[in-house]
């Protein structure tokens, strides 16, 4: 990776966007080693100018799967069942007994390029520090456990245990545990993971109320999901007790220092209000081309921000995307939430997504004490009420990202 320092220089552009305050016409940046040292609304004499650009605090991914960034498309059809993509996930990853560090490289390079500074990413079995330790932005890995039987439950703690040995040793990256899906974990799994996770301070993310069908199979025990399980040899009928909710989930997430509530696209209205309730450790990370991807309901994203509750957003994978682009993903939401304030829709896409990976204290915003994480992206010419619609209105790309103080110009892992 070639990288260039910006110790001690000013930046100036059009507009810069600290998202903690309003918008800067001409405003500037200030970056002294790895830290922001001031934000001012006119521009340093010495200052670099930019020109018709943006600056914004680096772009933050809360949820990702980068071991699938070499597909070109998604994987099967738009609106396909989630239990039949499952199955082709499964397929795919039976063709190869390596980690897909290759694919890995590949997601990182991409999701630099497009202004990510920082990133949650889902590490699988097998997962090795190497596929991760070399990336130019913050990395928290959520190592990924999965195991419905119950006679499973002890092998996958003690996985987890090794995990965050090895985490407790890392430099270059931060450890997180994520219990699998409520269809994939066995509840006592669940909570000895919780637990883990809070002897350790270490943040959990679990994907919950993803589809309909898991739904069904929380309710009832029955429908595609068990259909699914059966044909994998996963189910275990006493696993889930007839009558369950996603709110016992989110019950018992809650109790994790961190928890990220990945998707959350068919949550009631009560588990809609307990989110807002516990929204200061609490965040549910929305993935927007993903959630269309599928085509389900409506996303409740105007009813989780009115509630209070803290929303962030992921690329989720190319599995389900067309790309890891996080800017792309708020131009997303501008178009399909226009009653959002655009100004909200910047904050998912920083300070929202570093406060549910609990980095907030470094990141999310351009503030003086921060890390000088800098996305620059082209922005058209003219002005609009509100600065935020150049962002929104047009398909113009990242054109430079820095991490740390740091431009990153190229790399390979």
């Amino acid at each position: 990776m070639a990288c260039g320092s910006i110790s001690d220089r000013s930046f100036t552009a059009r507009w810069v966007f600290p998202v903690s305050g309003p918008p800067l016409h001409g405003g500037c940046v200030t970056v002294q080693g790895d830290r922001i040292v001031a934000v001012e609304p006119h521009p340093r004499a010495d200052a670099v100018d930019l020109g018709d650009v943006a600056i914004l605090p680096g772009l933050v991914n809360a949820h990702t799967h980068l071991e699938f960034s070499h597909y070109e498309r998604p994987l099967g059809h738009a609106g396909m069942s989630l239990p039949d993509w499952i199955r082709g996930v499964v397929a795919s990853r039976r063709m190869s007994t390596n980690y897909p560090v290759a694919s890995i490289a590949l997601g990182v390079t991409e999701s630099w390029q497009s202004g990510t500074t920082t990133l949650g990413e889902i590490a699988t079995a097998g997962w090795t520090e190497t596929a991760l330790a070399a990336a130019p932005f913050d990395v928290i890995a959520f190592y990924e456990l999965l195991g419905l039987r119950a006679e499973r439950v002890v092998e996958r703690l003690e996985d987890a245990e090794q995990f965050v040995a090895r985490a407790r040793d890392a430099s270059r990256w931060q450890g997180g545990i994520s219990p699998h899906a409520p269809y994939s974990v066995h509840p006592e799994l669940v909570v000895g993971l919780i637990r883990l996770a809070t002897a350790n301070q270490m943040p959990v993310a679990m994907h919950l109320a993803e589809s309909r069908e898991e739904l069904e199979l929380l309710s009832s025990g029955s429908g595609p999901f068990r259909a699914m399980l059966e044909e994998l040899g996963a189910w275990d009928p006493a696993a889930i007790p007839p009558g369950t909710r996603p709110l016992a989930f989110l019950q018992l997430l809650v109790e994790a220092p961190r928890s990220l509530v990945i998707h959350g696209n068919y949550l009631e209205p009560d588990e809609l209000e307990f989110l807002a309730i516990n929204s200061e450790r609490t965040s549910v990370v929305y993935c927007p081309r993903t959630h269309a991807y599928f085509e389900h309901d409506r996303y409740p994203l105007a009813r989780l921000l009115a509630l209070g509750a803290s929303v962030a957003l992921g690329t989720d994978s190319r599995a389900s995307n067309p790309d890891l682009s996080i800017l792309a993903e708020m131009r997303f939401v501008a178009r399909k939430f226009p009653t959002i304030a655009p100004a909200e829709v910047l904050r998912l896409g920083t300070l929202a997504g570093a406060k549910a990976l609990g980095c907030h204290a470094d990141a999310g915003t351009l503030d003086v004490g921060k890390l000088a994480n800098l996305t620059m992206v082209a922005i058209p010419a003219g002005e609009t009420g509100d600065p935020h619609e150049l962002l929104w209105a047009s398909g113009l790309p990242v054109v430079e990202t820095y991490h740390r103080g740091t431009l990153v110009r190229g790399g390979s892992l």
